[in-house]
């Protein structure tokens, strides 16, 4: 195996100028004398707008201009936003209102956009918008996601948004009334706030003729086409580039109003605008995640085996629709609906509804985190009321590997499998066995502890189309590739991946990623469908590259069946000492004309999605005093496949173990009851810290996915995924003994410490 090639802990090369400082994010590169943006926003959540007076700002020291909806329609914008309808029950498509660049009769939401002013100086700005007489009409505010209430859209009068369902309700219904068990649960999944460590911003220019646009989003073609759409414009005028981005999490991964704003306004003004969140700001009108309420019904037969599963739930969608919001709780739920379990019969349905919140959208597992939460917090459940393990009735239910490939009863294929291997490891790496004397220790200290479990499978989203580009030069290799990093470390593992086909040293390899004008189109990145799209037509491009080289060596050195050594990136020709590298192979090939050869390009569609899965366990420790929760130790067992760097791979684990464990304990959107947002600093929005965190063990065991000529299956969002359900399990564990049968995330002390104390039946600390 070479040293920097496929299973390799390389050190991630990016580090560097990230850590020195030489990172070039948006707010750094924006050009010298870009004027400033600012966005005005709705102050109040739900109103009719009578008023909306911008002549004194537009007077105002410093200001190039300020738009409206009305200034929008003079320019011929339509004042509308792309978005995805998901699928009716009945055959129609989901709610069609309009999500406005800027708001236009209406505000729907605390954090709306109304105006966008554009001056020298941020401040300026600033003044400027404090200058502007807003009139509005206050009306009704809903915030639950319950059909009905205030209406928000006059096309939704009951605010649901779409009714999506899946399976044979029928069936179902019958499997349930003849089961020997049935077990529900219903759950709720908190909003959070995504808050990446770099806010959303962009800045704009014009190059000659053409527009500029970058922005530090998680892909470069959904937004150019946006552009040329709604400003009128040729694709060709306008370049968009992806900069280094400092986390996206699936909340970078669509268009949002300011980036459109901040481009009309730089082709109208002729000089490059800037804009950038503020924190507050981000957390008002960034995209949020989770928010649903899943009611779950498991029914088993007298041996525990599950015989249907029923799922209800409504998801919160926010004041409107958004790029993807329609399908996360939907389509993208209904993925892993069954997670690991052989059970055929299930039902699935799903409502969407408005509120008069910031939009509900994509984040880490959009939709799989969700479903594997609902699905491993009933599964716990009914263990406990039937009185058997936990990991037993697990077990008891996995898809076995003989079984594969596997058809899912929401239609997913999946390719490979061996749940109860996963789940062995996991049990054995996280000392499953010594967990009643741990328990029993903190006992006597007046503590709780308890053990949760959470066995999870992902569906790899996406595109599963991604084209790679080789060139060769005299110094080296670029690779153009359609992903984009939001931090993940794509720059390392795409040398790797690169290297490994060719030879070359790291240091000659530059990868290229995020520029609409050198690179055609790509997938972007999300749905933890990077590496594993990215590297398969990475391997095609590489042989098509050295195949091209190794026919025209043949020629050029009248020789026969020269191969070529990867390892050593050279060609050799039979019984003869002469090596030919890479490079010089290229070099010949350019000299003689054949420059073509020097540069390949392929595009490759994966021909299914490959399926990560894991075994989590978490144990919390309860003060009862207090109700102070916290994770004392975390194991994880992943079945990533092929790992092609695992220290990136564990790195990828850690992050969303974090951001999972993040949500359980203490992250939590709260509005008031006219729509307020109470969160909307880190004084009062819980974000955890590093002592929140335990050390997590990472453990892989490694069944290769045959959907894909590396063997490899996508880690990015897996320990979010896992995190929810083993950390509310383990709460459900360390209060079962008291009585306590609900339990919902956040898990803060006080919303812990009220479950105590409304526990039904005490139970003395010695006979626990």
């Amino acid at each position: 195996m070479s040293k920097f090639g496929s299973s390799q802990s390389v050190t991630r090369v990016e580090d560097t100028r990230f850590l020195t400082g030489a990172g070039g994010y948006v707010d750094d590169i924006a050009p010298a004398g870009a004027l400033h943006g600012y966005v005005l926003r709705a102050t109040m959540a739900h109103g009719a707008i009578t008023g909306l007076d911008v002549d004194e700002a537009r007077a105002a020291p410093g200001v190039h201009a300020v738009m409206t909806a009305a200034d929008l329609a003079e320019a011929g914008v339509k004042n509308a936003m792309r978005f995805f309808r998901a699928d009716n029950q009945d055959g129609t498509k989901g709610n069609a209102a309009p999500r406005p660049i800027l708001a236009e009769g209406r505000v729907r939401f605390v954090g709306d956009a109304l105006a966008f002013i554009v001056a020298e100086t941020p401040q300026q700005a600033k003044d400027a918008a404090e200058m502007i007489v807003l009139d509005v009409d206050d009306l009704p505010v809903k915030l639950d996601i319950t059909p009905g209430g205030p209406v928000i859209h006059e096309s939704a009068p009951d605010n649901v948004v779409y009714d999506f369902a899946m399976g044979d309700e029928t069936a179902t219904d019958a499997a349930l009334a003849a089961s020997a068990h049935v077990v529900t649960l219903t759950s709720y999944d908190n909003r959070v706030i995504v808050n990446s460590m770099e806010p959303r911003g962009c800045f704009a220019e014009m190059e000659g003729d053409r527009l500029h646009l970058a922005v530090n989003g998680q892909g470069v073609w959904g937004i150019k086409k946006d552009l040329a759409k709604l400003l009128g414009m040729d694709a060709g005028q306008i370049r968009v580039t992806n900069p280094d981005v400092g986390g996206g999490f699936g909340m970078k991964a669509m268009g949002y109003p300011e980036y459109l704003l901040v481009a009309l306004a730089t082709r109208q003004l002729g000089r490059p605008v800037r804009w950038m969140a503020e924190r507050t700001e981000a957390m008002l009108s960034d995209n949020a995640g989770r928010d649903l309420s899943v009611t779950c019904t498991l029914g088993f037969d007298a041996d525990h085996k599950i015989t249907a599963y029923k799922v209800d739930s409504l998801s919160n969608m926010g004041a409107y629709n958004s790029e993807f919001g329609q399908g996360i709780q939907s389509a993208l739920f209904s993925k892993v609906l069954a997670g690991a379990y052989d059970v055929q019969v299930t039902h699935f349905r799903n409502r969407g509804v408005f509120t008069n919140t910031t939009q509900v959208d994509a984040y880490r597992g959009a939709g799989r985190p969700e479903a594997i939460y609902a699905l491993e917090r009933v599964m716990d459940f009914a263990a406990r009321q039937l009185g058997v393990d936990p990991l037993e009735l697990r077990r008891k239910n996995f898809i076995a590997p003989d079984a594969f490939p596997y058809t899912s009863a929401t239609g997913e294929l999946y390719d490979v499998g061996e749940f109860a291997r996963v789940m062995t490891r996991a049990e054995a790496e996280a000392d499953v066995a010594g967990f009643a004397a741990r328990r029993a220790a903190d006992a006597a200290q007046g503590k709780l502890r308890g053990l949760g479990v959470a066995f999870y499978i992902e569906s790899i989203l996406g595109s599963p189309e991604e084209t790679a580009t080789v060139e060769l030069t005299d110094k080296g290799a670029t690779l153009y590739v359609g992903t984009q990093s939001n931090g993940q470390g794509h720059e390392t593992v795409y040398r790797q991946i690169l290297h490994d086909q060719t030879g070359l040293p790291f240091d000659q390899i530059e990868v290229v990623q995020g520029d609409s004008d050198r690179i055609a189109h790509g997938g972007g990145t999300g749905g933890s469908r990077s590496v594993t799209t990215q590297g398969t037509a990475m391997r095609a491009t590489a042989d098509v590259l050295i195949s091209g080289l190794a026919a025209f060596l043949e020629d050029d050195m009248d020789a026969r069946d020269i191969s070529f050594d990867a390892e050593e990136g050279v060609f050799r020709a039979p019984g003869s000492n002469v090596v030919v590298t890479l490079l010089e192979a290229a070099a010949r090939a350019r000299s003689a004309g054949r420059a073509e050869l020097a540069r390949a390009s392929e595009t490759t569609t994966l021909p299914g999605r490959s399926y990560p899965n894991g075994c989590h366990i978490a144990e919390v420790v309860i003060d009862r005093d207090t109700g102070e929760t916290r994770v004392d130790r975390y194991t994880v067992a992943d079945d990533f496949g092929i790992l092609m760097n695992p220290m990136l791979a564990e790195g990828q684990v850690h992050g969303g173990v974090a951001q999972g464990i993040g949500q359980a304990l203490m992250e939590h959107t709260v509005f008031d009851e006219d729509g307020q947002l109470l969160t909307a600093t880190f004084m009062d929005y819980g974000m955890p810290r590093a002592d929140d965190v335990p050390m997590i063990g990472f453990h892989t065991e490694v069944i290769p996915s045959t959907a894909n000529v590396l063997g490899m299956k996508g880690c990015g969002e897996a320990g979010t995924v896992g995190a929810l359900g083993a950390v509310a399990n383990g709460v459900q564990d360390a209060l079962w003994p008291l009585g306590v049968r609900q339990v919902d995330m956040p898990f803060t002390p006080s919303r812990v410490w009220g479950m105590l104390q409304d526990a039904p039946d005490e139970v003395p600390i010695a006979a626990q």
